[in-house]
Formats: C-alpha cells, sequence, structure tokens
C-alpha cells in the first residue's frame, strides 16, 4: 500500500482543544462604520500573538469566542469576561495567564488578556 493510503492512528486524528477565560476590549467602530456584533460562540476573530519565549514568532490563533453572560460581542465593548476555545496543539505555547493578545478579523479590532486556562479536551 503506497504511504499516503497508510490508514492513521486515531490519536494522529485528534486535536486538542483549549479553553481559556480573558478580559477583552473591542475597539469602537470608526465614525460612519456600521457598528458590528458577534453572536455567541463566534469563529469570526482570531487571537494573535507572540509565543513565549520566542518575540519573533507570531501566531494568529482561530478561535470560538463566548461572553460570559451570553450576549453578543459588539464593537466598543470593554472590559468583558469571555471564554476562548482553541484548537491547537501549541496554543500553551502562546496563552497563559497575563498574557496579553490582539483580536483579528483582517485588522487589528482589539485586544484582551488571559485571566487563566479553564480547561482542555480532545477533538477528533
Amino acid at each position: 500500500m503506497p504511504p499516503s493510503l497508510v490508514p492513521l492512528p486515531e490519536e494522529a486524528n485528534e486535536v486538542k482543544v483549549f479553553r481559556f477565560r480573558a478580559v477583552i476590549t473591542l475597539d469602537a467602530p470608526a465614525p460612519g462604520e456600521q457598528a458590528r456584533q458577534y453572536p455567541a460562540g463566534t469563529r469570526a476573530l482570531m487571537v494573535h500573538c507572540g509565543r513565549m519565549g520566542c518575540p519573533g514568532q507570531h501566531r494568529c490563533l482561530p478561535t470560538a469566542m463566548y461572553r460570559v453572560d451570553e450576549q453578543p460581542l459588539r464593537r466598543g465593548d470593554a472590559g468583558v469576561v469571555v471564554t476562548m476555545e482553541v484548537a491547537d496543539d501549541q496554543a500553551c505555547a502562546f496563552l497563559a495567564p497575563g498574557r496579553h493578545f490582539t483580536l483579528w478579523n483582517g485588522t487589528d479590532i482589539g485586544h484582551g488578556v488571559i485571566s487563566r486556562r479553564v480547561f482542555f479536551t480532545w477533538a477528533a
């Protein structure tokens, strides 16, 4: 059987999903710009941050974001507590309590800080 057709062990398809609690602020929209809203669980925002101990390495991490009060996120929100789910095996190399990050949606639209790691699980 060619190597590309050899089935992978089940563990090779599993990805760790890390959950972090963070406090974020979304920049207010520019004058005349529509104030966009992001529903609970949005994947429209990515977390952009540097790798701990390696200041030259940065990454945008795809993230599902949920407000603790289950309301949508809105441009101009400040000091909002969220839970972020990051499906990336190296998430903990970039995110940890006290780490600052920017929120990205084609451009930087906000910032935040991690308050704690909540939980992680495996996703298939």
